[in-house]
Protein backbone atom coordinates (compact mmCIF):
# COMPACT_ATOMS: atom_id res chain seq x y z
CA UNK A 1 0.00 0.00 0.00
CA UNK A 2 1.74 3.44 -1.35
CA UNK A 3 0.94 6.58 0.47
CA UNK A 4 -0.53 7.83 -2.52
CA UNK A 5 -3.20 5.07 -2.70
CA UNK A 6 -3.78 5.28 1.11
CA UNK A 7 -4.34 9.20 0.43
CA UNK A 8 -6.18 8.83 -1.96
CA UNK A 9 -8.64 6.01 -0.90
CA UNK A 10 -9.41 8.09 2.40
CA UNK A 11 -10.36 11.23 0.83
CA UNK A 12 -12.72 9.85 -2.47
CA UNK A 13 -14.12 7.44 0.39
CA UNK A 14 -15.00 9.77 3.10
CA UNK A 15 -17.09 12.82 3.25
CA UNK A 16 -16.02 16.27 4.88
CA UNK A 17 -11.83 14.66 5.04
CA UNK A 18 -9.62 17.56 5.14
CA UNK A 19 -6.44 17.20 4.47
CA UNK A 20 -3.74 19.03 6.03
CA UNK A 21 -0.16 18.72 5.12
CA UNK A 22 3.25 19.70 7.15
CA UNK A 23 7.04 18.69 6.04
CA UNK A 24 5.85 15.85 3.76
CA UNK A 25 3.63 14.42 6.83
CA UNK A 26 -0.43 14.19 6.23
CA UNK A 27 -3.20 14.89 8.86
CA UNK A 28 -6.46 13.72 7.73
CA UNK A 29 -9.30 16.00 9.88
CA UNK A 30 -12.95 15.77 9.90
CA UNK A 31 -14.28 18.69 8.92
CA UNK A 32 -17.31 18.92 6.43
CA UNK A 33 -17.86 22.89 6.92
CA UNK A 34 -13.93 23.69 6.78
CA UNK A 35 -14.49 25.62 9.28
CA UNK A 36 -12.83 24.02 12.52
CA UNK A 37 -10.78 26.34 14.83
CA UNK A 38 -7.61 25.51 15.19
CA UNK A 39 -8.10 23.90 19.02
CA UNK A 40 -10.11 21.59 17.51
CA UNK A 41 -8.31 20.62 14.40
CA UNK A 42 -7.63 16.80 15.51
CA UNK A 43 -6.83 14.08 12.75
CA UNK A 44 -7.97 10.45 12.95
CA UNK A 45 -5.18 9.22 10.70
CA UNK A 46 -2.00 10.89 9.76
CA UNK A 47 0.78 9.61 7.62
CA UNK A 48 4.05 10.21 8.89
CA UNK A 49 6.60 10.15 6.88
CA UNK A 50 9.84 10.91 8.30
CA UNK A 51 11.26 11.11 11.98
CA UNK A 52 9.92 14.76 12.39
CA UNK A 53 8.02 13.83 15.85
CA UNK A 54 9.70 10.87 17.44
CA UNK A 55 12.16 8.17 15.99
CA UNK A 56 10.64 4.84 17.59
CA UNK A 57 9.56 3.25 13.74
CA UNK A 58 13.03 4.71 11.84
CA UNK A 59 11.12 6.13 9.70
CA UNK A 60 14.11 7.39 7.55
CA UNK A 61 14.61 3.83 6.23
CA UNK A 62 14.08 3.13 2.41
CA UNK A 63 10.33 3.30 1.61
CA UNK A 64 9.33 3.30 5.53
CA UNK A 65 6.09 5.33 6.44
CA UNK A 66 3.72 4.92 9.34
CA UNK A 67 0.10 5.29 9.30
CA UNK A 68 -1.22 6.57 12.53
CA UNK A 69 -5.32 5.60 13.35
CA UNK A 70 -7.00 7.22 16.33
CA UNK A 71 -9.47 4.41 17.54
CA UNK A 72 -12.53 4.23 20.12
CA UNK A 73 -11.32 3.39 23.48
CA UNK A 74 -13.41 -0.07 22.74
CA UNK A 75 -11.72 -0.33 19.73
CA UNK A 76 -8.40 -0.34 20.43
CA UNK A 77 -9.16 -2.67 23.66
CA UNK A 78 -10.41 -4.85 20.95
CA UNK A 79 -7.46 -4.69 18.79
CA UNK A 80 -4.84 -4.57 20.86
CA UNK A 81 -5.95 -5.42 24.51
CA UNK A 82 -2.95 -4.67 26.99
CA UNK A 83 -0.36 -5.50 24.11
CA UNK A 84 2.67 -3.16 24.70
CA UNK A 85 5.90 -3.14 21.96
CA UNK A 86 8.90 -2.52 22.20
CA UNK A 87 10.23 -2.54 18.55
CA UNK A 88 8.02 -0.62 16.79
CA UNK A 89 10.00 -0.75 13.45
CA UNK A 90 8.57 -4.04 11.71
CA UNK A 91 6.52 -3.05 8.48
CA UNK A 92 3.38 -4.10 7.81
CA UNK A 93 2.60 -5.11 11.37
CA UNK A 94 -0.54 -3.27 13.89
CA UNK A 95 1.11 -2.11 17.01
CA UNK A 96 0.09 0.24 19.56
CA UNK A 97 1.53 4.00 18.71
CA UNK A 98 4.74 4.53 20.23
CA UNK A 99 3.26 7.92 22.20
CA UNK A 100 -0.39 8.42 21.49
CA UNK A 101 -1.34 4.27 22.75
CA UNK A 102 -2.82 5.90 25.96
CA UNK A 103 -4.78 8.05 23.77
CA UNK A 104 -6.25 4.92 21.67
CA UNK A 105 -3.67 5.39 18.82
CA UNK A 106 -2.54 2.72 16.69
CA UNK A 107 0.26 2.48 13.98
CA UNK A 108 0.90 0.50 10.86
CA UNK A 109 4.97 0.97 9.33
CA UNK A 110 4.38 0.64 5.89
CA UNK A 111 1.14 -1.67 5.70
CA UNK A 112 1.01 -4.45 3.20
CA UNK A 113 -0.59 -7.41 1.90
CA UNK A 114 -1.04 -8.64 5.51
CA UNK A 115 -2.23 -5.67 7.10
CA UNK A 116 -3.80 -3.38 4.38
CA UNK A 117 -7.73 -4.71 5.26
CA UNK A 118 -7.72 -4.18 8.63
CA UNK A 119 -6.01 -0.41 7.89
CA UNK A 120 -8.86 0.20 5.58
CA UNK A 121 -11.13 -0.72 8.20
CA UNK A 122 -9.70 0.49 11.30
CA UNK A 123 -9.46 4.24 9.04
CA UNK A 124 -13.56 3.44 8.27
CA UNK A 125 -14.49 2.88 12.29
CA UNK A 126 -11.81 6.24 13.24
CA UNK A 127 -13.57 8.32 10.46
CA UNK A 128 -17.48 7.27 12.12
CA UNK A 129 -16.01 8.06 15.65
CA UNK A 130 -14.57 11.69 14.03
CA UNK A 131 -17.97 12.37 12.56
CA UNK A 132 -19.98 11.33 15.90
CA UNK A 133 -17.39 13.56 17.85
CA UNK A 134 -18.07 16.55 15.65
CA UNK A 135 -21.90 16.22 15.48
CA UNK A 136 -21.92 15.71 19.03
CA UNK A 137 -19.76 19.14 19.80
CA UNK A 138 -22.46 20.83 17.12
Amino acid sequence: MEIDELSRHITDTYAGVRVAEHAGDLFFLYDPDGDLPPQRQMPFVTIVTGDHYDTASQLDRDGAYRVNIGLTKAGYAELIGQSTVDDHTPRDRIMPHPEYAGQHWVCVVAPGERTADTVRKLIADAYEFAARKHTNRR
